[in-house]
């Protein structure tokens, strides 16, 4: 089966410069479950999957993920700033974290990143743009991750704690519009100083 088949996929082709003409990525988020336990084999096993396949792969914990777009928006956003030079991170997996958290400080963004109390994991891969090769097949991901077939699931919770979201900010817009305050976090990195 192609990875295609069951993970999101989004294609993106930024237009309004010079900078982001040259950014034209494809970006596929996968959900589910890591096939290994140990956290700093997993981080490892995907790593070395990145190395052999050439894709920009970044493992994030999925109970802090608002929706797709969330983490689509933040990936384009790392890309953007890449092509225009005003990245902060010097890896673009870094960046796609810092975006995806909402901060603008690295080491605070690490936390939305997978770590040894992670249950599902999302792993958010980008197609670099000179990238020729096909997507790999879902079987050589299948050694990564159980896919669960559910999608986004967030824990509202850990969204509230995350992204430091305040009853004043729920009672003015209600439970239901979390992900758009995450998505606006995402939006607003770039301002914060």
């Amino acid at each position: 089966m192609r990875l295609n088949a069951l993970s999101c996929k989004f294609k993106r082709k930024f237009l309004k410069s010079p900078a982001r003409f040259l950014v034209m990525d494809e970006i596929r988020l996968l959900l589910g479950k890591p096939q290994i336990r140990d956290h700093k084999e997993f981080i490892h096993a995907v790593r070395d999957f990145q190395a052999r396949t050439g894709l920009i792969i970044q493992a994030v914990d999925a109970d802090k993920m608002a929706n797709e777009r969330h983490l689509t928006f933040a990936a384009e956003k790392a890309l953007l700033a890449f092509a225009e030079k005003r990245n902060i991170a010097k890896d673009i997996g870094v960046e796609v974290l810092r975006y995806a958290s909402g901060e603008r400080q690295i080491e605070r963004a690490l936390s939305m990143g997978a770590s040894a109390t992670t249950k599902r994991i999302a792993l958010i891969m980008i197609k670099p743009e000179k990238y020729i090769q096909p997507w790999p097949d879902l079987s050589e991901l299948a050694k990564l991750l159980e896919v669960d077939g559910k999608g986004c699931s967030f824990d509202v919770a850990a969204l509230k704690e995350t992204f430091n979201i305040s009853r004043e900010e729920i009672s003015a817009a209600s439970e239901a519009q979390i992900p758009e305050l995450v998505l606006e976090r995402v939006a607003l990195v770039d301002t914060m100083r």
